[in-house]
């Protein structure tokens, strides 16, 4: 079993919209030092990429918060009023943005935000699950401007970044798990920060409705729950 007592859980905290907090962690301190650096990016768009549940919309929030930016799907971007999206902030968070590729429309919405950003010296945030690179656009223009403009990866959470996350979740809702409770989670959740919202959240009520303190035969019960409930959407 992990050892949480031998994990470094004094993470930097850095604050997000909706009164939540960040952590810095190795996984994301790159992408963290990029957004601290707008808005003097060298050029008009930053792409930040990693898998589902590293935490690029937790990420984008806090650029959200200091830059006034909305945030869009690349679903909306074919139909949306592109200069009002970049408003007067001057400023846009796009989410899947890797879904733009090989769809036309999207791919035109994109590359028009991009010019309409560089004109007003505005900015993209593209948040994606792949770097640039990797993107199938058919557009050439556009092709070269996304891979053209910084991309910086964001890391699967660690054991550190993960353990610290569980240990702020239960603080938040005014818990205290024991180590033993955390190094179990820790072995047997899923790796992601979206994962560790659902479990905490999901132990708190199992705790509540039990009248049972968090100990680690409930936190097993509770993931049991959570993988039935998984394998049921899975089939349906």
């Amino acid at each position: 079993m992990i050892d949480v007592a031998q994990l470094p859980l004094d993470l930097g905290f850095r604050p997000a919209m909706g009164g939540e907090d960040f952590l810095v962690a190795p996984s994301n301190a790159d992408a963290v030092a990029w957004l601290d650096r707008w808005p003097f990016w060298p050029a008009p768009a930053l792409t930040v990429w990693g898998p589902a549940g590293c935490g690029k919309s937790h990420l984008a929030q806090v650029w959200r918060a200091r830059s006034g930016a909305p945030l869009v799907t690349a679903g909306e971007l074919a139909q949306a009023d592109l200069p009002a999206l970049i408003g007067r902030a001057q400023a846009l968070a796009v989410d899947d943005a890797d879904q733009v590729a090989g769809r036309r429309g999207r791919e035109r919405a994109l590359f028009h935000l991009y010019n309409l950003a560089r004109d007003a010296g505005g900015h993209l945030l593209l948040l994606a699950r792949q770097p640039p690179a990797r993107w199938r656009v058919r557009l050439p223009d556009l092709r070269s401007r996304v891979r053209g403009a910084p991309a910086v990866p964001v890391a699967a959470p660690d054991d550190a970044l993960l353990a610290a996350v569980l240990v702020k979740l239960f603080a938040d809702r005014q818990l205290m798990p024991s180590q033993e409770v955390v190094a179990y989670l820790l072995a047997r959740m899923e790796r992601s920060l979206d994962a560790a919202r659902r479990v905490v959240a999901a132990v708190d009520r199992a705790s509540l409705a039990a009248h049972r303190r968090i100990t680690v035969p409930l936190v097993r019960s509770v993931l049991n729950e959570l993988d039935n409930e998984d394998a049921i959407r899975e089939g349906e």
